[in-house]
């Protein structure tokens, strides 16, 4: 237990500020850990790790939290969720890591009410440091503002963060998927399947944000209509538009490359269904005059062979002439 704890604590950062004051403090006590108790502050508390249960249940006591805290910090797994508490938002959403190629998911939760937020993150490494930054310089209007602007911002980095590596993948993958360079061949399919995989990926992680958002603008914050949210709301619901026209795009070359291999597939059962029509009437020639019966009248005539062979070229000709005209080859 105490070891959990000292873990947790190592794991966590604690920023106070105001419009005149700003804070980080480390935390050596589990005890210590009082958000939103210093008057005129907001506190931003933020874990990295969601496995530390027994010391989000003594934050959540000592703090006197709403207790259903406790039974959602509990659950392994959730789906995203807006929820309103007693004096404290409880939101719940699945993001995508960005930094490797990989784009693995990871769980993110939020606790925001009127003095503090508490944002916990399954995996350590965060896009949020831009936003520590502005509250330790004093830039912009971030400590001017409450709560809900915090959380905008930290739902503002997540978006902008997938818009941002959305463009730089597809600036990537613009010349190697170009449309008029389509090639059918295995590995050109590969990377197009790949790419669609990365798109499904950013369309799921986008539209549980998007949901997250959407539930956001329908909930009371302390009392008031939270109004940041429309803007978010528009922008993911741009980077999602963005998805499904690259996804399209990806889709019509996947058509397009199945299209290839069909005309080509065709061009060459025609050439084969040619070369088969023309040898057909000269095998027919070939097995009657190789046929053991004695009395065949040409095979007495001097010159058969070559009157046979003059027939076979004749009869190869009309055939090319044939095909030429219908415009076959």
């Amino acid at each position: 237990m105490e070891n959990s704890n000292e873990l947790f604590l190592q794991n966590s950062s604690l920023i106070s500020y105001s419009e005149e004051e700003h804070s980080r403090t480390v935390i050596e006590d589990i005890k210590l850990v009082q958000l939103g108790k210093t008057s005129g502050k907001i506190d931003w508390f933020n874990t990295y790790g969601i496995n530390y249960r027994d010391s989000f249940r003594t934050v959540i006591k000592q703090n006197g939290l709403d207790d259903f805290l406790i039974k959602l910090m509990m659950d392994d797994e959730h789906f995203t969720k807006v929820i309103e508490l007693d004096d404290v938002l409880f939101i719940a959403v699945r993001v995508l890591k960005t930094e490797s190629l990989e784009f693995d998911s990871e769980q993110m939760l939020f606790m925001v009410s009127p003095d503090f937020v508490w944002s916990i993150q399954e995996k350590k490494g965060d896009y949020f440091q831009w936003i520590r930054e502005r509250l330790e310089n004093g830039i912009g209007i971030v400590r001017k503002r409450k709560t809900d602007y915090l959380l905008f911002l930290l739902l503002e980095s997540i978006v902008d963060n997938y818009a941002a590596t959305f463009r730089r993948y597809a600036e990537e993958v613009l010349d190697e998927l170009d449309a008029l360079d389509v090639n059918p061949t295995p590995e050109f399919t590969m990377k197009v399947e790949e790419r669609k995989q990365d798109l499904v990926k950013f369309k799921k992680a986008s539209g549980n944000l998007r949901e997250a958002i959407l539930k956001l603008e329908k909930v009371e914050i302390y009392g008031k209509r939270a109004r940041y949210f429309g803007e978010l709301k528009e922008e993911i619901g741009n980077l999602i538009g963005d998805i499904d026209f690259e996804l399209q795009d990806l889709e019509s070359k996947i058509n397009l490359i199945f299209s290839l291999q069909g005309h080509r597939l065709n061009e060459v059962m025609k050439t084969l269904t040619i070369i088969s029509v023309i040898f057909i009437p000269l095998t027919f020639l070939a097995g009657i005059y190789g046929m053991n019966f004695k009395y065949i009248p040409e095979l007495d005539n001097p010159n058969g062979y070559f009157i046979l062979l003059g027939v076979m070229l004749v009869i190869t000709g009309l055939l090319f002439w044939y095909f030429k005209r219908k415009k076959w080859f």
